[in-house]
């Protein structure tokens, strides 16, 4: 039976290509996933976690307190081989033909195996008077950087001294590098530039150390609590998600997106398979005849589709890498998503092979079971279709029912709780109900539908519509393919509108100043107009600062803001509300320290001058009491402007615009500083865009796979309709007739499809969004209704696309040849 078996591989290898083809795109994508996600995850390690890489253990204080005493004592700790108090300082540098600018200065380690850093030209420095700077500093080796040194609490200068460039840092695809410039000196030199205590330390183990247990023996040598004590690869995992959020969510995502083009090409192999067992009745009947039993054609059929499953797997892992590979030649480590080369983990081939034929075989079990049905006087007569009031249809209606019934309620439980888990479960629950359900549900939709096009088909539309509506189960089946991948598609269209528009409401709310320019002496009148004037910026408005006599006599810091003015300038006043006449807005730690709620009433003074102000009390970033401008002028006439708020255009521009402003002011204002949010804010939009990027792109996929499961369906019925055709070609109708009957009813159940795909669809779309984003402020739900007419337009033309080659097989053969073999 097995040579049988193969003979039957062989001679049938051309109808496999469908199902082969199923196998490859969805096992590709599955392992596509997994290599991207480890690729990400080694390339972002030595990226935004690089420091962490090569250390076996960090110690960090969870209170900001100082670890410069620990490091006697973590030293002293059997195992240790070295310790590097972590210090950085931050200061005012000017680089050759530039003004100043903002520079963070970070020690560099005295041991050599704790260096992280990636120099690309010369070296780090070894003695004070040196310095290293990132590569984004546009310096060179040799360049003389004048450092200038405030003190925080007055802004006076403290020191200015000169630092030799001695090598370039290339900080490579961690997101943050562009923020800010960056420095390296040793740790004297940033001692001596006013860099605050330790508050971290990372420690080396001797060879062939386990850093776990380095960890467990370095936290009781601490002696106090407030620390927490990580292996070096924990440590850069949280420096990572700290940076580009939860990385697995990303992962989370396009698995889920894999599982459900993994179901799918299930659903195309097991219509591949029932193809074939109809277009083999003949033949499996004649098995039959001369002594093959029932378990030897099922093992036959299972047999075949094992094999087919495996060596389609094959095809998929290698394609999966090779995709994954390409994808990341093109992105590279210049993108906000790094990728670096390609890691390609055993578990990823591993779970691609055993994806792709455990998928094939129990997609097989079905058409094994019916091939084992088929007996010897089949090949003689057509077999009727069984009724959809059996038992078996009963059973079916009744499981769809209690699937989406529960899947709804689980679904409802996601989006009350705000969790996905229990979305996803109910979302795949309620969907499997809804394809059992199909061969009640679609069959009423396309007769409805198909009385309308029988007025405007003409003789074909209306056989087409009869056709659709005769057997519910094909037209169920052929519908199904199509529903699984619009249905798909349109959700994740919609979830990913709508996760767009409320990140971008988040990124506007968590970052509502394009650029803030801040100083720690004044800032001249003049130099907001003269920033307004630079291309690219849309607008600003100054902040008044000044120190007043709070309620416990000692000065306080506060600013004033003009909310009319200021509201055209920031992206948004959610986590930032503007203060009205009477108001003060109050940081939650200045509210706990003077024992104020909401609605009390805070007393300001300034010479002879008071102001009673009604608190309003919010947990912002914005760390300083903030009053309005009106208030604050009439208790400081005088008061000049302590901040700077700008906004920019919207565009590729804001980097160049930021670089300009930094210029003039710092030859305005040497002192001032220049946080460019603008540039953090447009590299997680610029991240979002790539995740949505990747995530349009794959929806391809789910529609190719339903087009090979439409076309599957249609030849499917092509074959069990070979007698029907030829007695319709013998009664008179035409070649172009047949094909256009055919056609029709493939737009028909088509485009029944697509539009429940799409009701469907943007359901799941809206409630996947609600349950993942629930815990955020405010959740937009978008619904981006061009694209959603386009899926439909698309599975209809797609639909009669897939009719073709069964159109033609059908129209080829002669009528008499049809009746013969019906």
């Amino acid at each position: 039976m097995l040579s049988t078996t193969l003979a039957d591989l062989r001679a049938h290898l051309p109808r496999l290509v469908a199902a082969t083809l199923a196998v490859v795109i969805a096992v590709a994508f599955v392992v596509a996933t997994l290599v991207l996600n480890e690729t990400s995850r080694a390339t972002l390690l030595r990226a935004a976690g690089a420091e962490y890489v090569g250390t076996d253990v960090v110690v960090t204080t969870t209170d900001g307190s100082s670890l410069a005493g620990a490091a006697d004592a973590v030293a002293a700790v059997p195992g240790v081989r070295a310790v590097d108090p972590t210090a950085s300082a931050d200061v005012q540098a000017r680089f050759p033909g530039r003004s100043e600018a903002y520079l963070r200065v970070q020690s560099v380690a005295a041991d050599p195996e704790l260096r992280w850093q990636t120099v690309t030209a010369g070296a780090l420095p070894d003695r004070p008077g040196e310095i290293a700077v990132a590569t984004t500093t546009e310096a060179a080796v040799g360049d003389v950087v004048a450092v200038t040194v405030h003190d925080p609490a007055t802004g006076e200068v403290t020191s200015t001294t000169d630092a030799t460039v001695t090598g370039l840092v290339d900080l490579g695809g961690d997101p943050s590098a562009g923020l800010f410039a960056r420095g390296f000196a040793v740790p004297d030199q940033v001692t001596s530039w006013g860099a605050s205590e330790p508050t971290e330390l990372r420690v080396a183990g001797w060879p062939r150390t386990e850093p776990e247990l380095l960890a467990a023996a370095v936290a009781p040598a601490l002696g106090f609590a407030a620390v927490e004590v990580r292996t070096g690869e924990q440590a850069a995992e949280d420096a990572v998600a700290g940076v580009t959020g939860n990385r697995l969510a990303l992962a989370a995502v396009l698995l889920v997106f894999a599982t459900v083009a993994v179901l799918v090409a299930g659903l195309v192999i097991a219509n591949t398979l029932a193809v074939l067992v109809a277009q083999r009745t003949r033949d499996l009947a004649l098995l039959r005849c001369v002594g093959a039993t029932s378990r030897q054609v099922r093992r036959s059929v299972l047999v075949e589709a094992a094999a087919t499953g495996l060596a389609a797997s094959a095809l998929g892992v290698g394609a999966g890498v090779g995709l994954a590979a390409l994808v990341s030649a093109l992105v590279g480590t210049d993108s906000p998503l790094p990728l670096e080369g390609v890691s390609v983990p055993l578990y990823a081939v591993g779970a691609g092979l055993a994806v792709g034929t455990l998928t094939t075989l129990l997609a097989a079990l079905g058409p094994a079971r019916a091939a084992t049905r088929v007996a010897p006087l089949a090949a003689l007569r057509p077999v009727d279709a069984a009724p959809l009031r059996s038992r078996s249809g009963l059973l079916r209606f009744a499981a769809g029912l209690l699937l989406v019934l529960g899947g709804a309620a689980l679904m409802a439980l996601g989006v009350l709780t705000a969790d996905v888990h229990p979305s996803l479960a109910g979302g795949a629950a309620s969907f499997l109900g809804v394809v059992l359900l199909a061969q009640r549900a679609v069959p009423p939709v396309v007769a409805a539908a198909g009385r309308a096009l029988g007025r405007v088909g003409g003789v074909p539309g209306r056989m087409a519509a009869g056709n659709a509506s005769r057997n519910p189960r094909r037209t169920a089946a052929t519908a199904t393919a199509l529903l699984i991948g619009v249905t798909l598609t349109t959700a994740m269209v919609v979830g990913a509108a709508s996760t767009r528009a409320t990140a971008q409401a988040g990124l506007d709310a968590a970052y509502p100043a394009d650029v803030e320019i801040g100083a720690y002496g004044e800032l001249p009148a003049s130099l907001l107009p003269r920033l307004e004037d630079v291309d690219g910026v849309a607008g600003g408005t100054a902040l008044l600062g000044v120190d007043v006599t709070g309620p416990d006599g000692q000065p306080l810091w506060v600013q004033g803001v003009d909310a009319a003015a200021a509201t055209p300038v920031l992206r948004s006043t959610a986590d930032l509300p503007l203060p009205a006449f009477g108001e003060a807005l109050l940081p939650q730690w200045a509210a706990d320290g003077y024992g104020l709620r909401t609605g009390d009433t805070l007393d300001l003074r300034m010479g002879e001058r008071s102001r009673a102000l009604t608190v309003v009390v919010e947990d912002t970033d914005f760390g300083t009491p903030l009053l309005s401008a009106a208030d604050l002028r009439s208790l400081a006439p005088d008061a000049t402007p302590a901040t700077l708020w700008l906004r920019l255009d919207d565009g590729t521009g804001q980097r160049d615009a930021i670089d300009e402003v930094t210029e003039l002011t710092g030859a305005a204002a040497p002192d001032a500083y220049v946080t460019g949010l603008a540039g953090e804010r447009a590299a997680i939009d610029s991240v979002l865009d790539a995740l949505l990027l990747v995530v349009t792109g794959l929806l391809g996929v789910a529609v190719l796979i339903a087009l090979i499961g439409v076309g599957n369906t249609l030849a499917l019925s092509v074959v069990e309709r070979r007698q029907e055709n030829g007695l319709l070609r013998a009664m008179g109708l035409t070649r172009g007739q047949l094909r256009g009957l055919l056609a029709w009813e493939a737009v028909l159940v088509a485009g029944v499809a697509a539009v429940l795909g799409v009701l469907l669809g943007g359901a799941y779309g809206l409630i996947g969004t609600a349950s993942v984003l629930g815990g955020q402020d405010a959740v937009l739900l978008d619904v981006p209704w061009l694209q959603v007419g386009g899926i439909v337009v698309v599975a209809t033309v797609a639909g009669l696309l897939a009719s073709v080659l069964p159109a033609r097989r059908a129209a080829r053969t002669a009528p008499v040849a049809a009746i013969a073999a019906g």
